[in-house]
């Protein structure tokens, strides 16, 4: 796979409008992302879209919830026919194992192939200090998000969403076939915004990431079409 259909870039608008514009103005993307901003205000309909245009999914809902909640959520999802779908590690074992076993079975009744769950171990927008003086969680960040992914992986789960900055500690312990997701990721010549832990997309790859979310260095760009081809450029 291209390093390019490795970079997801997230439908992050408020309309199916709005969205379905970002798809005509980058057909080069392949892997999209519908996260809760989208699918609240519209609804699934968008996924249809994207399937229409042969394009991969992250719904990236992050469902956080008790066990049998979370489930059912993974169970509807399922039917969606999308490639990744997140949960919260912090969920614990018991909530994560009833997910993924869920999301096998309504992949079996939908007849369609089970969706990579991944799990978030920490919002790339929370620091060192959010960590320690916020969630009161006595643990160094690295430490923290390693725990979360084994949690994940000895849940059965494919892989786990990181920032960039965990991804080399991460591959190493959780093996080459643990998917990693990063999103926090900014070329050096994009605005760092709210990502508190990031890298740039070549160095996000080096480190060992399967994909990469990409968003404003694109979307908000005056010409996402050359940003992407740019970042493209850049990774290749």
């Amino acid at each position: 796979m291209a390093l390019s259909d490795r970079i997801i870039v997230p439908l992050d608008v408020p309309t199916e409008a709005e969205a379905v514009a970002l798809l005509d103005r980058l057909p080069e993307v392949t892997f999209w992302k519908v996260g809760l901003e989208l699918f609240v205000s519209t609804g699934s309909g968008i996924l249809k879209v994207l399937e229409e245009r042969q394009k991969r999914i992250f719904l990236d809902l992050k469902f956080h919830d008790i066990p049998n909640t979370m489930a059912g959520a993974c169970r509807a999802a399922a039917g969606y026919g999308v490639d990744l779908l997140t949960v919260h590690a912090a969920a614990g074992q018991v909530a994560l194992k009833a997910s993924q076993t869920a999301a096998e079975e309504g992949a079996i009744a939908a007849n369609l192939p089970t969706p990579n769950l991944i799990a978030i171990t920490l919002l790339t927008s929370l620091t060192s200090r959010s960590l320690a003086f916020e969630l009161k969680i006595p643990l160094e960040l690295n430490d923290y998000a390693l725990q979360m992914a084994l949690l994940a992986q000895e849940s059965g789960l494919a892989g786990a969403v990181c920032s960039p900055q965990e991804a080399a500690q991460l591959r190493d312990t959780c093996g080459k076939d643990f998917l990693l997701v990063c999103p926090g990721v900014r070329p050096s010549w994009s605005e760092k915004g709210d990502q508190g832990r990031s890298l740039t997309p070549s160095a996000a790859f080096k480190a060992g990431a399967n994909y990469l979310v990409i968003g404003r260095p694109i979307t908000s760009a005056l010409d996402p079409v050359a940003a992407f081809q740019q970042i493209c450029e850049e990774v290749s």
